[in-house]
């Protein structure tokens, strides 16, 4: 990996090189380019079939990224040697010497469409739309869908987490058990998109800003003869991070032992933060623990939980009534311990080789992977009170001007018609034409409070986390149609239509 250049949406955050890609997304390049296609045009989209973790929502992340990525976008000398010695099922060289010097002159000219970080997206939705020549918005394929998937995954995640803890902190506490330094990082930002109010991981909060929380482990008790002696000297070490962990031997005992540090650090003009419980019967632990330190004077004195949490076991503890007021959640939160991957997908939505533009569409048994074609863009509707009421996908190259009927495109039977009296609002904004950026990319904290807006449109129905009410996203009326005419003529082997 390479350092991004001055002026990177994410500075020193590591950049991909090109070579990171499938190799069919290479050979297809090839192909292209020794039949002479490197002048056809074609559009790709970027979407995602279904909400994660069978919520009624997700949150677009990793645009910061794409955006890094697109803006760097080289083949290098070393990356071309590699290239060079790839070898087919014949033993030859995979790759033409001369298109290895068209790889090297490569730079992109392509348009990128993209819905901004920390938006609400919903299935089938496009959450980047890629213009150009069709050889380079196939080589963008597996990048952007490794950008995007993961992070908007997390996002989503961490929001879903935010959301069960009622509007009390969340410290994401993930990075020992994240996928890779590289799963960590990305997850931590994410996270913090998501909602989160800090990160435990250091070099997260150095490249991103995040706030930084941590204290001690049960290794630092352990490392004293007694428990007491312990939190003496981590009140005399850290006076201004004074957060005992107090389950290494006996929650209860080891709460009364931090009540005796805490009046000592009294005595020397500092408080007892908090305590923290990573283990045992966390509803009554913490109520528990919320008599004894009110009943010493201690009522300031944050309770803390962590322990894999998630947010139906948040919920559940909520319900329980546990006097918990910061929630640490780490391992099932970076690591989307219940869905590890979005299932994004990145499909040929429209291509012009030379005449008029063709949409084809793909055909499958399974509806839910019946691509949607066209130059797709997503138009949002809301109420006279800024709820957002519905989604329109529509197509750029085919959609009559004024109709409001929408169609869900996994069940036809799931249609509305979009009131008169609601605003629209197109989702989608222009980030590059022809390779030059021209979008502004908002500071992490600015599209962390876009998020928390984006979920505040929506109805409480939807946000919650078991059987959410549906939000009614899906296509204009003359794209279902057109869309229904392309399978049959798919179907009966018919040549598809052009523009």
């Amino acid at each position: 990996m390479t350092d991004p250049a001055a002026g990177s949406p994410l500075p020193g955050y590591p950049v991909p090189p090109a070579t990171m890609t499938d190799l069919y997304e290479l050979t297809m390049a090839a192909g292209y380019w020794k039949l002479g296609r490197t002048s056809d045009r074609a559009i790709f989209t970027l979407s995602f079939r279904q909400a994660p973790f069978g919520g009624g929502f997700t949150i677009a992340a990793g645009l910061a990224s794409v955006i890094a990525f697109v803006e760097q976008f080289r083949f290098t000398p070393p990356e071309l040697a590699h290239l060079a010695g790839l070898r087919g099922t014949d033993d030859r060289p995979l790759f033409e010497p001369a298109f290895l010097d068209f790889l090297g002159d490569l730079r992109l000219h392509v348009d990128i469409d993209a819905v901004p970080e920390g938006t609400v997206v919903f299935p089938h939705e496009p959450l980047l739309r890629v213009t150009g020549s069709l050889l380079e918005a196939q080589l963008l394929e597996t990048a952007l869908l490794n950008l995007v998937n993961f992070p908007t995954l997390a996002a989503t995640k961490a929001a879903h987490v935010v959301l069960a803890a009622g509007g009390a902190p969340v410290l994401e506490f993930g990075l020992r058990r994240a996928q890779g330094p590289d799963g960590g990082l990305t997850a931590s930002r994410a996270a913090y998109l998501g909602g989160c109010s800090a990160t435990s991981n250091v070099l997260a909060g150095r490249l991103f800003g995040i706030p930084v929380r941590g204290t001690h482990a049960h290794s630092w008790v352990l490392s004293f003869a007694s428990e007491q002696e312990a939190f003496d000297a981590w009140a005399d070490v850290m006076p201004g991070n004074a957060v005992m962990l107090v389950d290494t031997y006996d929650s209860v005992e080891g709460v009364a032992n931090a009540i005796d540090t805490g009046r000592r650090l009294r005595e020397r003009g500092y408080r007892l933060a908090g305590i923290r419980l990573d283990s045992g019967d966390l509803a009554y632990l913490s109520t528990r623990a919320r008599e004894l330190l009110d009943a010493e004077g201690f009522e300031d004195t944050q309770i803390i939980a962590s322990n894999d949490l998630d947010p139906e076991t948040i919920e559940s503890l909520q319900a329980q009534g546990a006097r918990i007021d910061v929630w640490g959640v780490g391992t099932k939160l970076v690591t989307c311990y219940d869905q590890p991957a979005l299932g994004g997908v990145y499909k040929l939505t429209a291509i012009r080789d030379g005449g008029d533009w063709r949409t084809p569409v793909k055909v499958s048994s399974d509806t839910a992977k019946i691509t949607v074609p066209g130059e797709l863009g997503v138009r949002r509707f809301y109420d006279a009170d800024g709820t957002a009421r519905a989604d329109m996908i529509w197509d750029a190259l085919h959609t009559v001007d004024g109709s409001r009927v929408i169609v869900d495109p996994a069940d036809s039977h799931h249609r509305m018609t979009v009131e008169s009296a609601w605003t629209a609002k197109e989702v989608l904004v222009p980030v590059f034409r022809d390779g030059e950026r021209v979008y502004d990319v908002p500071p992490l904290e600015a599209s962390r409070d876009h998020a928390r807006h984006e979920l505040g449109t929506l109805h409480p129905a939807i946000l919650r986390q078991l059987r959410p009410h549906w939000y009614p996203a899906g296509l204009e009326w003359s794209l279902f149609q057109r869309r229904e005419a392309l399978i049959e003529a798919a179907l009966a082997g018919e040549e598809p239509v052009r523009a």
